[in-house]
C-alpha cells in the first residue's frame, strides 16, 4: 500500500496573510501535552470537533469529507483533508500552504521510516533517481525543516534527509544537523547525498564540526570503473570527486555508508565493485547492496535499467562474500529474499519505507514474509520471475533435489 504522503487541503481558515506557509503538529483532543502555536488538535467525527471546542483548542485540523459543521463559536485556525489521509495521528507533523492549501506529511511519530525531503536540485543526473532533480529556488524546504525540529518526539529513533542532492546549500543544512545534534541527540540521522561536496576540505571540516554522536553520510558508489559510475550519475569526473569525499570523511573519522543500486549497467560487474570496495575502502562502516525502485527515471529507461535479481544472485554472493571477508558490514536493501540466493539471506533486511511498501498474492504463503523486504509500490513495479513462496516444504524438495 502506498500512502498519499501530499495533497491539498479541502478548506482552510484562520491563517496570517503575511506569512506564506504553517508547520503544524496534530495533537489527539484530549492530549495532556504541553500546547504551542503550532498544535492542532486532530478531529474525525462531529463528537471529537464538539470536544475540541469545550476543550478551548484555538487550531483545528479534521480529516473528513467537508461535511462535518464547525459550531458557530470557533474562530480560529482550521485545515480539513479528506478521509484518505486517515493515517495521521497524534505528534505527526504537517507543512501547510497557505494560499495553495497544498500540504505535506512531514513527519509521522509511529513510523520508523521518517524522511525529509532538502532540496530538488543536484548536480548528478542519475539515469533512475526516484527525486529527478529540478532546477527550483526551493530554499524555503530548510527553513521549514528547523520549523518542524522543535516539534519532533526526541524518542524517535531515526530521521534520513534525501533529495536531490542534500548539500546543495550545505551551510544552511548543516545548521540544521546541528539543531538535530541539540535536539535530538539520541535520534540515528542518515543523510543521503552524492558525496561530492566533501572534496571540499572546508565542507568536511564543517561536517566533523557538526559533532552529532549518531549522525552517518549515506554515498553511491556505482562501480570500481570511474566511466561507468559517471555515466551512471551523468556527470563528468563524479566517480573521482566521490572518492576523494569518502576518503576525506574518514580521514576525519565520520561514519560513511557506500549504497550500490542493482541494475543491468551496474549489476553484471557488482562481483568487480564488491571486491574493489573490500580492498580500497574496508574502512567504511557499511555497505548498502540495494534493489531498484523503478519510479522517476528508472520507469523513462526501463529498458536501459531493468535485469531480473535472478540473474545477478550469483554476482551478487560473491559479492558479499569478498566484503564480509574484509570485514565490511554488507546488507542487501530492496529485494524479496525468494529472488536471492539462499547463503545471503542472513544480509537482506526489511528496507522499504513503511509508506510505500507490499507484498504480492504469493507472499500471502510464505513463511519468510515477517522478516522479507517485500516490493515497492511506487512508480511501475517491475517483479523477478524468481518471486516465490518459501515454505519449509518448498526447501525440503529443493534440498532433495539437489
Amino acid at each position: 500500500m502506498t500512502l498519499p504522503l501530499y495533497g491539498t487541503a479541502l478548506r482552510s481558515a484562520g491563517f496570517c496573510s503575511d506569512k506564506a506557509r504553517s508547520v503544524v503538529r496534530l495533537r489527539s483532543v484530549d492530549s495532556a501535552a504541553e500546547r504551542c502555536m503550532a498544535d492542532f488538535a486532530l478531529a474525525r467525527t462531529p463528537a471529537e470537533v464538539r470536544r475540541a471546542v469545550e476543550v478551548d483548542w484555538q487550531s483545528m485540523f479534521i480529516v473528513s469529507d467537508g461535511s462535518i459543521d464547525l459550531p458557530a463559536t470557533f474562530k480560529g485556525r482550521l485545515v480539513t483533508v479528506p478521509p484518505k489521509y486517515d493515517y495521521l495521528a497524534d505528534g505527526d507533523v504537517v507543512g501547510f500552504d497557505h494560499a495553495s492549501r497544498k500540504f505535506r506529511t512531514l513527519y509521522r511519530r509511529k513510523s520508523a521510516h521518517n524522511s525529509f525531503l532538502v532540496t530538488e536540485r543536484c548536480n548528478n543526473y542519475c539515469l533512475m533517481c526516484s527525486q529527478p532533480p529540478k532546477d527550483v529556488d526551493d530554499r524555503w524546504i530548510l527553513s521549514e525543516i528547523k520549523e518542524s525540529l522543535c516539534l519532533i518526539d526526541p524518542a524517535t529513533r531515526a530521521l534520513t534527509f534525501t533529495g536531490g542532492e542534500t548539500l546543495s546549500d550545505w551551510e544552511d543544512f548543516i545548521a540544521v544537523l546541528k539543531e538535530c545534534r541539540d535536539r535530538l541527540p539520541a535520534t540515528a540521522i542518515q543523510v543521503l547525498t552524492n558525496g561530492r561536496a566533501f572534496a571540499d576540505s572546508r565542507i568536511v571540516d564543517a561536517w566533523k564540526e557538526i559533532g552529532h554522536p549518531n549522525l552517518m553520510t549515506a554515498i553511491p558508489v556505482y562501480a570500481s570503473v570511474d566511466h561507468i559510475h559517471d555515466h551512471v550519475v551523468q556527470a563528468k569526473d563524479a566517480f573521482d570527486e566521490t572518492i576523494l569525499g569518502i576518503l576525506k570523511l574518514k580521514d576525519r573519522g565520520q561514519p560513511v555508508e557506500i549504497r550500490v543500486v542493482l541494475h543491468a549497467l551496474t549489476a553484471p560487474i557488482i562481483e568487480d565493485t564488491g571486491r574493489w570496495l573490500a580492498r580500497n575502502l574496508p574502512f567504511v562502516d557499511h555497505v548498502a547492496l540495494m534493489g531498484l525502485e523503478n519510479t522517476g527515471f528508472a520507469i523513462a529507461n526501463d529498458a536501459v535499467l531493468w535485469m531480473d535479481p535472478v540473474d545477478y544472485g550469483e554476482g551478487l554472493a560473491r559479492a558479499v562474500e569478498h566484503l564480509s571477508a574484509a570485514g565490511v558490514n554488507v546488507s542487501i536493501y530492496n529485494l524479496p529474499k525468494c529472488v536471492l540466493p539462499k547463503s545471503v539471506w542472513p544480509h537482506a533486511v526489511q528496507s522499504i519505507s513503511d509508506w510505500k511498501n507490499g507484498f504480492v498474492e504469493e507472499c500471502d504463503r510464505c513463511d519468510a514474509k515477517n522478516t522479507c523486504s517485500g516490493f515497492f509500490t511506487t512508480g511501475r513495479p517491475r517483479f523477478s520471475r524468481g518471486v516465490r513462496a518459501i515454505t519449509s516444504e518448498r526447501e525440503e524438495s529443493n534440498w532433495l533435489a539437489s
